[in-house]
């Protein structure tokens, strides 16, 4: 290999970080040719390390800020990355309650724990120099198992570094290309949504003349997929019915007739779950969504009545005739 071809510092600390801010950048193959390279005596493992480490804390940092400042917004908003949020959530919760924050010791080595810990622990308020010390050793951990899987089979991955080094740019094109169009498709699909949540927002004051006036409104409690609603009281509009979001987007057909007008909000507060399961509900045909503004939160802050229990959804549905797929009622 030629010094221009080689791997630089910049490359590994610049890869390493992004990745840790959960960017698709493949950080351990920066990792492993960087060890390759330290075996033929061209970088030093030890600033690799370094290096790796540093990257990891600085990520971690910004994430464990993030958590402090607003706690489980962040954790929910890591976790809608993932395939499957509510599982996500829950699994992070319960390995913290079980580990505390030693967890992160070993969390990088957890596939869906890694980006969601950091905030996790800063939201459950564990201190800066408990949160810098386990970061730092799980970091040194990840770090040093990449470099030296690099370095032990630096004989392979010196053969395919030769074998694809000519085609870099091309290579460059086409994992560049990709997620370029991936990233500009999901900003399209964010600004559609809010776009669309601005035109289909209704206020508490709104929903609740609806329902004085009986009109037919379908109103939807999305499931707050990281709460434990089991030993919590559950609260809900006069009404509501609920239903797993997650598995809302995922339901194949819904019919909902032409008089009857459907109020999303979220259980937590927040209104982008309930933007994005209106976006899906409109993608399948079901034109009357509206995303209660606030949420249940907003709702009972202007002091509107709000129920201890839930409607069956089956029932609640076919009063109004609705009829949704078990795939969208079946969230226990």
């Amino acid at each position: 290999m030629t010094g221009s071809s080689e791997l630089t510092y910049t490359a590994v600390v610049l890869a390493v970080f992004a990745n840790q801010l959960c960017l698709p950048v493949p950080s351990v193959v920066f990792l492993m040719t960087a060890g390759a390279l330290s075996a033929r005596g061209r970088m030093h493992v030890s600033i690799i390390v370094f290096l790796g480490v540093a990257a990891c804390l600085a990520a971690d940092g910004i994430w464990f800020w993030f958590g402090r400042r607003w706690g489980s917004q962040v954790i929910r908003l890591l976790c809608r990355l993932t395939a499957d949020p509510r599982r996500s959530a829950t699994n992070a919760h319960e390995k913290f309650r079980r580990h505390g924050a030693p967890i992160l010791s070993v969390a990088k080595f957890l596939p869906g724990l890694d980006g969601i810990l950091p905030p996790l622990v800063g939201a459950e308020g564990v201190s800066v120099p408990h949160f810098v010390a386990f970061d730092a050793l799980g970091s040194f951990l990840w770090s040093c198992s990449y470099v030296a899987l690099g370095y032990f089979l630096a004989d392979q991955l010196d053969i395919a570094i030769r074998a694809t080094k000519h085609f870099g740019t091309a290579l460059s094109i086409a994992i560049g290309v990709p997620i370029f169009l991936y990233a500009g498709w999901r900003a399209m699909a964010l600004v559609k949504m809010i776009h669309r949540l601005r035109l289909r927002r209704i206020t508490p004051s709104m929903l609740d003349r609806k329902l004085k006036s009986n009109s037919k409104v379908a109103v939807i409690d999305l499931f707050n997929f990281e709460g434990d609603t089991e030993n919590e009281t559950v609260e809900a509009v006069p009404g509501a019915f609920r239903i797993d979001p997650s598995r809302l987007r995922k339901t194949p057909q819904i019919c909902v007739p032409d008089d009857v007008d459907v109020v999303l909000y979220s259980s937590s507060g927040g209104d982008i779950v309930s933007a994005r399961a209106a976006v899906e509900l409109n993608r399948i045909g079901v034109d009357k969504v509206w995303v209660l503004e606030g949420g249940l939160k907003a709702w009972r802050e202007q002091r509107f009545p709000v129920c201890q229990s839930l409607e069956v959804p089956e029932v609640a549905a076919g009063r109004l005739g609705v009829k949704l797929p078990k795939l969208a009622t079946d969230y226990q």
